[in-house]
């Protein structure tokens, strides 16, 4: 079971799109540093549907290399070709990864019976954890919890999920569900100010996107969390809660995220890949506000 908070990271390009390792190493340090439990490589956060195969693949065999044994490291090994959702999810095994996480096709959304077979090919092709992704606000369909049950049962390293999803009911439901045909699920949070709530449902925590731009906060609600010093922890908590406008100044969640990241003093280019509306100068001086409150 993994537990604790942990960084979807961004990732980090140079202007032309090409992977700044250099920066990145600098910026996995950090969260390594800062006491995070773990990072995913190629979330929604890390523009998994823009990055090739071919950089992805360095890039595990970079982060493995960089924070491996320092703080658990994922691979998002979503994919619109299930063949390279395939491969990337065998590279990482052989490359050291810690899990991989898979999300649900999207387009034309899969009917139940079509997941149950994309996530259980997924899982026989590795002995890593698999680690569900239900975001159906992009996905376009929605992970159940008897689907999640379903998938758990039928297969041992399918094992945990990760359920952005704007309302804690849902989650709950997942946890009941999942826990009942395996007691050690994991079940993370995909918003940043659902750890409390995640926790006291019997959840495992977050991974989630501020945790690239102030992982000391959520280490220390963690800490808190679990010492039982609950003031501490709620007083954590209303700052994320502070911070979430991050998330609304640029047109896309993914170029905020970079723009915080720059403003908190790593000098990284905040492009995205197109096509997108980049951070602008005044997207960035919007956010060092936010971030000074």
């Amino acid at each position: 079971m993994f537990e604790g908070v942990f960084c979807p990271s961004i990732t980090i390009t140079d202007d032309e799109g090409k992977i700044d390792f250099d920066l990145w190493g600098k910026h996995l340090d950090h969260l390594a540093d800062a006491g995070l439990d773990g990072v995913l490589l190629f979330g929604s956060i890390g523009e998994f549907y823009s990055v090739s195969l071919e950089d992805k693949k360095a890039v595990v065999d970079f982060a493995v290399k960089r924070v491996g044994g320092r703080m658990k490291v994922f691979v998002g090994v979503g994919d619109t070709t299930y063949a390279n959702v395939l491969d990337l999810t065998r590279y990482s095994e052989k490359a050291g990864a810690d899990a991989v996480l898979a999300v649900s096709p999207y387009y034309f959304g899969p009917s139940d019976a079509t997941a149950e077979e994309y996530f259980g090919g997924i899982a026989q092709a590795t002995e890593l954890p698999v680690i569900l992704y239900n975001f159906p606000a992009r996905t376009g369909t929605d992970l159940n919890p008897e689907l999640v049950a379903r998938l758990a049962a039928a297969h041992k390293n399918i094992c945990g999920i990760k359920d952005t999803v704007d309302t804690i009911s849902h989650t709950r439901k997942v946890i009941r569900a999942a826990r009942a045909v395996n007691p050690d699920f994991t079940v993370f949070s995909g918003f940043d100010e659902y750890y409390l709530v995640n926790r006291v449902s019997g959840g495992n925590g977050v991974l989630c996107g501020l945790t690239n731009v102030e992982p000391e906060t959520f280490v220390k609600m963690h800490a808190a969390y679990e010492e039982g010093d609950f003031a501490t922890a709620v007083a954590c908590a209303e700052r994320i809660s502070k911070l979430m406008a991050v998330y609304d100044v640029c047109d896309l969640f993914v170029s905020a995220i970079k723009a915080a990241v720059k403003v908190k003093g790593l000098p990284i280019s905040t492009k995205i890949f197109e096509p997108a509306v980049q951070a602008t100068e005044a997207n960035e001086a919007a956010i060092a506000e936010l971030l000074a409150e």
